[in-house]
């Protein structure tokens, strides 16, 4: 075994259709898709009876730890289309101290921030990237709130492929400057991202470029479901009580679900699913407000604001596979307030030296309240997912001054 075989090595993928996710009409796979014609996600089918077959546990204990070991369980079929940044397996890490104050089993945070451009987008851009190249894709376009730009221009430029990023004008600035340091050709609008996604719709539309929005293309979800096989894999193939994921758009809860129905279909998990806590911002809650009324979609959420900018997504195209993957797993939807998120950031770096992005605050927040309302057990395993590295957000200044030509109290410091 040598560090790139997962890369290099030749292996099928077992794709075989690609299926509308609310009417299950089927479409054919390897051609550019977007939306279905009932105007919802399509997701990706394989012949989960051949990667039964071919995808053991041994197997898997063979190769190096990266996304691309599970390539029989992925769209792209020709290895010279896999465009890889080095998309290492993301660890498990546990919040001792947090766990300890909370009188609980120390939660895991899965830190999704050592990815390749620091965030989990790289799981989902890197797929639909290298589909966009094997389908002959010259430009691709998307909105984003930050990191998923991020990570699709750094793709599209290790692919040869040209980016078109469109993001909010409150966009953090070190994302929008990322975006342009990557290749990409980035614009700030005066609007949310779903103002930006109509904009890229048109221009989609007279342009011809491909439209990389969250949902909009079938790839996104089978590169973000790789964070349910690792998970899976990382535990013994013991799914956890439950997950705390941060949702905006969504695409890593709904991949998840459909990763733990693929691995127990090859055998390698059994039928127990964790519970499902799609975690929102207070100032943009759909997906809690949908699933609170008991429908299945969500309407626009009016004057979306948060500091956590990766959630504030005020329309979901894919809100009903979120909420179907929430109700069944027999978990909620919850909103946290912005002075939550930022305190339970600040205390996972004080107690237990873990830097969140404010998503991941979120999701550490949504658990601390869970917990106090009996809704998790406190000898539960939980997972929380901590989307993307704190280093890209702004930091309190919590630093004094010292003048070295005074006196200086050396006990005191």
């Amino acid at each position: 075994m040598i560090w790139n075989d997962n890369l290099t090595a030749e292996r099928p993928s077992f794709v075989t259709h690609l299926e509308c996710g609310l009417t299950g009409e089927r479409y054919e796979a390897d051609v550019v898709q977007g939306l279905s014609r009932a105007g919802r996600p399509l997701l990706v089918r394989y012949d989960l009876d051949s990667v039964r077959a071919a995808l053991t546990k041994d197997v898997l204990a063979g190769r190096p730890r990266d996304l691309w070991r599970w390539r029989e369980l992925l769209p792209v079929r020709d290895k010279a289309n896999i465009v890889s940044l080095g998309e290492c397996e993301t660890p498990l890490i546990p919040l001792t101290t947090a766990g300890e104050r909370l009188a609980a089993r120390a939660p895991l945070v899965k830190d999704e921030g050592r990815l390749p451009t620091g965030s989990f987008k790289a799981r989902g851009l890197v797929m639909a990237i290298s589909m966009a190249k094997a389908l002959g894709v010259r430009t691709i376009a998307m909105p984003t709130n930050g990191n998923a730009g991020a990570a699709a221009a750094a793709y599209a430029s290790r692919a040869g492929i040209e980016s078109v990023i469109l993001c909010p004008d409150d966009t953090p600035e070190i994302n929008v400057r990322e975006i342009a340091a990557q290749g990409g050709r980035v614009y700030r609008v005066n609007g949310l991202i779903d103002d930006c996604g109509a904009i890229v719709a048109r221009g989609c539309a007279e342009n011809g470029w491909y439209d990389l929005s969250t949902l909009k293309e079938p790839y996104r979800i089978e590169g973000k479901k790789t964070m349910g096989l690792e998970l899976a894999e990382q535990l013994g193939w013991e799914l956890p009580d439950a997950i705390f994921y941060p949702t905006g758009g969504g695409t890593g809860l709904i991949g998840m679900w459909k990763a733990f129905d693929e691995l127990e279909a090859i055998g390698l998990i059994g039928s127990r699913r964790p519970r499902m806590y799609a975690v929102q911002a207070s100032g943009c809650a759909p997906i809690v407000r949908a699933f609170e009324a008991g429908e299945r979609h969500a309407e626009r959420w009016e004057d979306a604001h948060t500091v956590a900018a990766g959630i504030r997504v005020p329309k979901a195209v894919g809100d009903f596979l979120i909420l179907d993957a929430v109700r069944e797993s027999g978990g909620k939807a919850l909103a946290i307030g912005d002075p939550a998120i930022v305190a339970a950031t600040e205390r996972a770096a004080i107690e237990d030296g873990l830097l969140l992005c404010p998503e991941g605050g979120a999701t550490l927040a949504a658990y601390e309240q869970a917990l106090a309302d009996g809704e998790v057990g406190r000898d539960e395993q939980v997972v929380l997912f901590n989307c993307a590295t704190g280093l890209k957000y702004p930091m309190r200044d919590r630093s004094k001054t010292l003048d070295r030509h005074g006196t200086i109290d050396l006990p005191s410091l």
